[in-house]
């Protein structure tokens, strides 16, 4: 995982707010993906946050891609926020 990547949450009524910041790589994807099945059953709505990303990494959006691809069916709502929203979408 990039040394500068958090993922800081908080959760409003039936929603979880995920905001990802600092380096997106590989490893920070595995991350993200690990908190999304974690609370994957718990809230209508998740929305991730990428205003924070300082530089998201092809490697780290390629790792994404593949992984959430094979979940996203188990998620109500995933909703990618923010000015790198567009980065890491791809249309889930």
């Amino acid at each position: 995982m990039a040394s500068n990547f958090h993922i800081y949450n908080y959760k409003t009524k039936g929603s979880l707010h995920l905001k990802l910041a600092g380096d997106f790589d590989g490893s920070s994807a595995h991350e993200l993906i690990n908190t999304l099945l974690e609370n994957d059953k718990d809230y209508y709505q998740i929305f991730i946050d990428t205003n924070d990303l300082k530089t998201i990494y092809p490697f780290g959006k390629e790792v994404l891609e593949k992984k959430i691809g094979g979940i996203v069916k188990q998620f109500n709502n995933l909703i990618f926020i923010g000015e790198n929203a567009h980065e890491l979408s791809m249309n889930y």
